[in-house]
């Protein structure tokens, strides 16, 4: 009887954990079509109207209007691909931040990971002059800031053993200093260090180009594929700490060079983009809703997320108001503010 009764529930077992397989499956598929459809709107937005099947062949360069395939791979495309990569590794970065501290609030944004980068690369362009680009000065910059706040953010959750909600709130604290300092240094900047400062730290996506779209996307892939190798490393975390040491696991070290990826992913996206909030917080949250926390769906769902998440974003600054473009900063924290709430609200009445 009992072995029976032990037979039923591996044959229910398996049965819900294949529906969660197919629900997790088909829900990648539709982000994935989403995201594409996201895309072709955000080809089709712009004061240059075209019909849809030019820009697409303007992508190839093959449009009989020399304008559309100028239009298409100077402009709108760089801009799309800027923010399918920023916001795939942001997504991806809030994603394994939340899995190795074991805080659903953690994120490169609340921190203070973003704001450390932000202020090194107010260093970067106003102390030591080097202006925003690609080259060696604003990324090694932002990265030295960014894993300032994850040393102290180690410090603090190892050493000290802070609870979650410490940690949180210590990062709120963190990110106050360096915004803080941070305004500082725009107050002694000359005019044209300030304009180039705060029309940075807005948040733009049309500012890249090709080399720097390069970067990105190689600094992304291999936070991508690390990530990605050690699904199952982040799946035994979710026990605790004692059981992931006990399969052989060494947290310490996991721990620390995912937070080096994360840092590394989070200030070259900054010194190219600027500051853009929530996206690492709020897009693991809703892949979470769906898949739950099997990190096998949820890393590429966090991933295809973020990115959809803010190509919508920067689809309704191009939009909203055209031709006049709003800073996606200020967009993606008014609309993943509310968005978070209703989450931390909903999951607060479902405990």
């Amino acid at each position: 009887m009992n072995s029976a009764k032990l037979v039923l529930v591996n044959k229910q077992s398996k049965s819900v954990y294949r529906r969660n397989q197919i629900k997790s499956v088909l829900f990648l598929v539709s982000m994935v079509v989403v995201l594409i459809i996201a895309s072709l709107l955000a080809l089709r937005a712009g004061s240059y109207a075209t019909p849809l099947n030019e820009l697409v062949k303007g992508i190839f360069g093959l449009s009989v209007d020399n304008k559309i395939n100028l239009v298409v791979q100077n402009n709108r495309l760089p801009r799309i691909c800027t923010a399918i990569i920023a916001g795939a590794g942001l997504g991806l970065s809030g994603c394994i931040l939340q899995a190795v501290l074991r805080n659903p609030l953690a994120s490169a944004s609340t921190l203070g990971v973003s704001q450390g980068a932000s202020f090194g690369g107010a260093i970067a362009i106003v102390v030591l002059g080097m202006g925003n680009s690609i080259g060696l000065g604003v990324p090694v910059c932002a990265f030295v800031g960014s894993i300032a706040v994850a040393l102290v953010i180690l410090g603090l959750s190892r050493f000290r053993n802070i609870s979650p909600e410490g940690i949180v709130l210590s990062g709120v604290a963190i990110s106050a200093m360096f915004t803080g300092a941070t305004t500082l240094i725009q107050y002694f900047a000359d005019e044209v260090q300030l304009a180039t400062l705060v029309y940075w730290t807005f948040g733009n996506l049309g500012s890249t180009n090709w080399r720097e779209l390069q970067v990105m996307g190689t600094v992304v892939a291999v936070l991508i594929a690390y990530c990605y190798f050690h699904r199952w490393d982040y799946n035994e975390l979710l026990s605790g700490t004692e059981t992931a040491i006990s399969l052989g696991i060494n947290v310490q070290r996991l721990t620390i060079l995912n937070m080096i990826l994360c840092c590394l992913t989070t200030s070259v996206i900054v010194a190219n983009v600027g500051l853009i909030g929530f996206i690492g917080l709020v897009a693991p949250h809703i892949v979470r809703m769906v898949v739950g926390n099997n990190h096998v769906y949820l890393i590429p769902g966090s991933i295809l997320t973020g990115a959809t998440i803010l190509l919508l974003s920067d689809l309704f600054a191009r939009v909203v108001i055209s031709p006049v473009i709003l800073p996606i900063g200020a967009i993606t924290s008014f609309l993943g503010g509310p968005l978070f709430l209703y989450l931390l609200f909903k999951g607060g009445k479902r405990e």
